[in-house]
């Protein structure tokens, strides 16, 4: 798989599912996969800005990543070059992760686009969980914000 698109529709404003791409607190509630708690270690939502965590799954293991904003659209788009980093430190997945945000009806629409830009042979296994791993967690980010907006 060398690219993935979703879109989901949140029963949230546009305006909360966006913060809880950029607030650090939030973010930290629901991205990754079921099973897994992420540490937010820094998340600077700008242009330029540098995000990294660390993804804890099940059993323990630690899957460390790192993103940089490219472009942020306040409500409307984010764009950002991730990074998946191996136990020793080295970048063994790059991908390009594109997510737009439509509001109708106090309901939001988002876009998820993530393109595969390098990978090492490392790398499989990621690539292989890639369109699973964002299911789960954008399940878990609508089930963040319908509770934000109360609803």
């Amino acid at each position: 798989m060398n690219e993935l698109n979703l879109t989901r529709t949140f029963d949230a404003p546009r305006d909360v599912v966006f913060k809880a791409w950029t607030d650090k607190k939030q973010m930290a509630k629901w991205f990754g996969p079921r099973g897994f708690t992420t540490e937010i270690i820094e998340h600077d939502a700008r242009p330029g800005g540098l995000s990294r965590i660390i993804m804890r799954g099940p059993d323990g293991t630690e899957y460390p990543a790192k993103a940089i904003f490219r472009e942020i659209v306040p409500n409307e788009r984010l764009a950002m070059s991730t990074f998946a980093i191996d136990a020793a430190g080295k970048e063994v997945l790059e991908t390009l992760a594109t997510v737009t945000f439509a509001e109708k009806d106090k309901k939001t629409t988002i876009k998820v686009n993530v393109k595969v830009v390098r990978s090492t042979p490392e790398a499989k296994p990621y690539i292989a969980g890639m369109e699973e791993g964002w299911k789960q967690t954008l399940d878990k980010l609508g089930e963040l914000v319908s509770k934000s907006s109360g609803r």
